[in-house]
């Protein structure tokens, strides 16, 4: 059987897909474990950086449960509609079930072809899951393409990843505490090994801040700052569209 560059990206989303839908229950709870509360914090400060965007129309895309876009929902001013969207439904399913559930307008959708027609957001946010559709740079920048289609002009596309610590030492040190705690840890208590290896695998594979950058430039985006977290290990991206 042959398969062709198009076959196998929808083989691997297939299978990422799979993936989640056995980890929505213990999803947060692991995440919050696994970074000792600091992803609550690193959201936070995504969202702060985000709602500069003014507008009112946002999206949080690969919203998973939700979280992120719960975060935008309470710092939204009346009258701005809060969206997030995700490719897995069970992990809609338990997005929908949060306090602010009723308040966010969810759709089930692939992020490579967003349902809205161009310059439909003001703002687009996408937290630990840019990782998830890393198939290849190619793929990233095609991805992050059609968030800029949907962003009107001057929207800010505001990204929130893992990524490297700059320093070799520290970088070591962050690559080995993935390596013993995410899969043990994740899979105890998920019950999901498969979830928790693929999770850590990506994790020493993603970019460091200044390659996404440039990938986030070759998408279209300008003015891109990052903020970079606990010493590299996550970080910020925000790039505007002109």
């Amino acid at each position: 059987m042959r398969f062709y560059f198009n076959d196998i990206e929808t083989i691997m989303n297939k299978g990422i897909r799979n993936i989640f839908s056995e980890v929505p229950e213990t999803y947060e709870l692991i995440n919050h474990i696994l970074t000792f509360g600091f992803d609550i914090l690193w959201r936070k400060q995504a969202v702060k950086i985000a709602v500069k965007a003014g507008g009112d129309r946002w999206i949080d895309v690969c919203t998973g449960t939700g979280e992120m876009a719960s975060y935008l929902y309470h710092f939204a001013k009346n009258g701005t509609e809060v969206y997030a969207t995700d490719f897995s439904l069970p992990m809609l399913g338990k997005a929908t079930k949060k306090p602010e559930g009723c308040c966010i307008k969810f759709l089930l959708s692939d992020i490579k072809n967003l349902p809205f027609a161009d310059e439909t957001f003001d703002l687009i946010t996408i937290s630990f899951a840019t990782r998830n559709i890393n198939l290849s740079e190619n793929i990233l920048i095609r991805t992050f393409q059609e968030f800029y289609r949907v962003l009107r002009i001057g929207g800010y596309f505001v990204n929130l990843e893992t990524s490297q610590p700059s320093f070799y030492l520290i970088r070591r040190v962050f690559h080995k505490f993935v390596k013993l705690s995410v899969t043990p840890i994740g899979s105890l208590i998920s019950g999901s090994k498969s979830a928790y290896t693929y999770l850590a695998n990506t994790i020493p594979q993603f970019y460091q801040a200044e390659e996404l950058k440039d990938i986030m430039h070759q998408a279209g985006f300008k003015d891109i700052i990052i903020k970079k977290l606990m010493f590299g290990a996550a970080a910020i991206h925000r790039g505007v569209k002109y």
